[in-house]
Order: C-alpha cells, then sequence, then structure tokens
C-alpha cells in the first residue's frame, strides 16, 4: 500500500460562499469517481485558494459529504504569482492505495483546465 497525491483544480466565477462550497464538491466527487477510491482510503486532503476566494472555507464543502467527517483537511492560501488564474481552488487529496503513481487520474475542471493541458489530456485518453 502507498499514499498517492492526486491533484485537480477548479475556478468560480464569484467570491460567493455558495458557489464555493458547490464548486469544491464538484471537484472532489469528480476526483473520487475518477479514482474510485472511499474517504476511509484518504489520509488527508490539502485545499488551497487563490487569495480572491474569500467568502468560506473550501473545507466546508467535504465536512458536508458523507463519511468525510474523520478525514484531515488543511486549508492555505496559494502563492501570490502574477498573472496566475484568479479565483482558483486546488486539491490535494492523499490516498492510500496499491495503485501506481500513472493510475492516478488527475482532474482539473472550468478554466483550470488550462493549468495543465497536458495532464487534463492524459487524464481523457485513459477514460476513452
Amino acid at each position: 500500500m502507498w499514499n498517492r497525491g492526486i491533484r485537480g483544480a477548479t475556478t468560480v466565477e464569484h467570491n460567493e460562499e455558495q458557489e464555493i462550497l458547490s464548486a469544491t464538491s464538484e471537484l472532489l466527487q469528480a476526483i473520487i469517481e475518477a479514482n474510485e477510491f472511499r474517504p476511509d482510503e484518504i489520509s488527508s486532503v490539502f485545499i488551497t485558494v487563490t487569495h480572491d476566494i474569500t467568502a468560506t472555507f473550501p473545507a466546508r464543502a467535504i465536512r458536508q459529504m458523507s463519511d468525510w467527517a474523520l478525514v484531515p483537511l488543511m486549508c492555505s492560501l496559494e502563492i501570490p504569482v502574477e498573472n496566475s488564474l484568479p479565483r482558483c481552488i486546488r486539491l490535494m487529496v492523499l490516498v492510500n492505495t496499491t495503485k501506481g503513481q500513472d493510475e492516478m487520474n488527475h482532474v482539473y475542471l472550468k478554466a483550470a483546465q488550462s493549468l495543465r493541458p497536458d495532464i487534463v489530456k492524459l487524464t481523457n485518453s485513459k477514460g476513452q
């Protein structure tokens, strides 16, 4: 069994609580579906946001999901790089698995697809 990292990112149009919570839930659900794991297989989730997301903690969305109450979550700010993608939420899901790193499916939604088009293309080709 290894501890593997699964990356994911999404964006929101507005710095609004419900939109942030919905986008975070949507991203985590997509990561779960793409990688077929259960909450008890997760060692932790590290969440970062850009400086323009301040309306709520994205971790709240994960806490509201069934069976996620005991999964350690940590929110942090992304480093403020000039011309970086605005209103972006990123997840690093650390999962205990027997799968190899090359079997992890990283998920980029909405405008965040521009962050790693190489991974988006690779992940999309695995599903075909």
